[in-house]
Parts: C-alpha cells; sequence; structure tokens
C-alpha cells in the first residue's frame, strides 16, 4: 500500500513535466515529444493496478496473444481498405472481458508491433495512446458490467471510438497547425477533412461489435474463467489445501 501511494504522488511533478514540454513543443510547432511523454502519462494507471497485483506467465501471454490477433488482423485490412479494420474491436473486447490495464496493454502493443510492419513514424505514439485508452476504456466502460456487454451499449462505445481514435491521431496536426497559424480555423479543417476517415473506422467497430462482439466475448470468457480457476487450483495447493473444482 505504501508503494503505491508513492507511485501516485509522482502524477502530480509528471504532469507538471508534461504540461512544460508540451508548450515549448507547441511553441516549436513539433508534437512528436508530446506524443511520446503523452503516451509515458497514460502508462501511470496501468502502473497503478500493476503494482497491486501480481501478474501471472500466462496472463502476460494472454495480453500478448491478443495484440497478436490485433496486429495480424490489422496488416491486411490497411493494404486493403485503410480505416476499415477490427483492431479497436479486438482491443475493445480485451478490455471488456480482462480488464481496464490488459486493454490498455493490448492496444498499446498493437500499435507498436504492427507499426513495425506499416511503417514508425511520429504517429506512432498517438496510435499507441488512443488504442491503448480504447481498452482501457472498455474495461471501465463494460467489464463488470453484463447489461453494457449487449450488442448496442457495446456498439455505440465502439462507434464512439471510431470518432475519438481519429480526433486524437488528428490532433497532433492540429497542433502543428496551430502553433504555425495560431488560425482555429485551419485547427477546424483539419478534423473536417478526417471525418470520413472516421465515418468509415466508426463503420467498422460498428459491423465487427455487431457481428461478432458476443461470440468473441462469450469464447474470451470461458478462456478468462479456466484461467482464474487454475490460478486458485494453484493457490490452494501452494497453501497444502485439497483444490475444489467446480462440479466436482
Amino acid at each position: 500500500m505504501k508503494s503505491a501511494t508513492s507511485v501516485r504522488w509522482l502524477i502530480v511533478p509528471i504532469a507538471a513535466v508534461y504540461i512544460v514540454l508540451s508548450y515549448l513543443s507547441i511553441q516549436r510547432g513539433n508534437s512528436l515529444l508530446i506524443g511520446i511523454v503523452l503516451v509515458l502519462l497514460s502508462m501511470i494507471p496501468f502502473l497503478l493496478r500493476f503494482e497491486r497485483k501480481e501478474r501471472k506467465a500466462r496472463e502476460l501471454m494472454l495480453i500478448a496473444v491478443m495484440a497478436s490477433v490485433a496486429t495480424v488482423s490489422r496488416i491486411p485490412f490497411a493494404t486493403l481498405l485503410p480505416g476499415f479494420t477490427p483492431v479497436t474491436f479486438v482491443v475493445i473486447v480485451s478490455g471488456v472481458v480482462f480488464g481496464a490495464e490488459a486493454g490498455w496493454m493490448v492496444g498499446a502493443t498493437t500499435a507498436l508491433v504492427s507499426n513495425m510492419f506499416l511503417g514508425q513514424g511520429p504517429w506512432t505514439p498517438w496510435q499507441m495512446f488512443a488504442w491503448g485508452m480504447a481498452g482501457y476504456t472498455a474495461g471501465l466502460f463494460a467489464h463488470r458490467s453484463p447489461a453494457r456487454r449487449r450488442r448496442l451499449p457495446l456498439a455505440l462505445f465502439g462507434v464512439a471510438w471510431g470518432f475519438l481514435y481519429g480526433w486524437i491521431l488528428n490532433l497532433t496536426l492540429a497542433l502543428d497547425q496551430w502553433a504555425q497559424t495560431h488560425s482555429w480555423a485551419a485547427v477546424f479543417g483539419k478534423y473536417v477533412t478526417g471525418f470520413p476517415f472516421e465515418v468509415i473506422h466508426a463503420s467498422a467497430n460498428l459491423f465487427f461489435i455487431l457481428a461478432f462482439g458476443p461470440s468473441w466475448i462469450a469464447v474470451l470468457e470461458r478462456y478468462r474463467r479456466k484461467y482464474g480457476l487454475l490460478e486458485r487450483i494453484e493457490e490452494e495447493r501452494a497453501h497444502g489445501q485439497t483444490p475444489v473444482v467446480n462440479g466436482s
């Protein structure tokens, strides 16, 4: 508890440093530094929960598998129809089933790894942050709420993140545009130009969630429950108790 409390006190100085660096970056018309620090700052909620819970190898492997699925699904869609990919769907489902911090890790890892094939650049930190937050908020939204796991609430959540993802990525261009022109009209123009891409992304999320959301959640939920059962058995054996299995 003391360690977790000490970590919380780091948020204030880190946020202050981030604000200073953001100001300097905007003055220079360079949003890359803002993106990098933003990713580091967004890791704080995950790190706080990480400190309170020991991670098992199976859980880390499961996060890696979901990130791999999202990465592999992104590559062919990115070449055929950019924006219409199942990546956000996989990230959201990961957060819903496995929790907020797992969703964040799947989203951020997917952006980093998939860009090794599609190309790294100043946009990578922003994609890591956007997809990471999509998974993180999905966990907060529906991980412990069966009612929000239904098709309609989850579909609306996916549509919202179709737009939010694009708006976050547009921010890197909008900041540079504002630093150079100090014109809000130019910033608004950037978002208007990107609106069709957000519509495509939101449509993809809507399609994949409505078509595959419940079935994916059901399958992944079985894996999650199986993992939890195995974890309880190991704990009982470690304490010299006889494992109790449902139905036995």
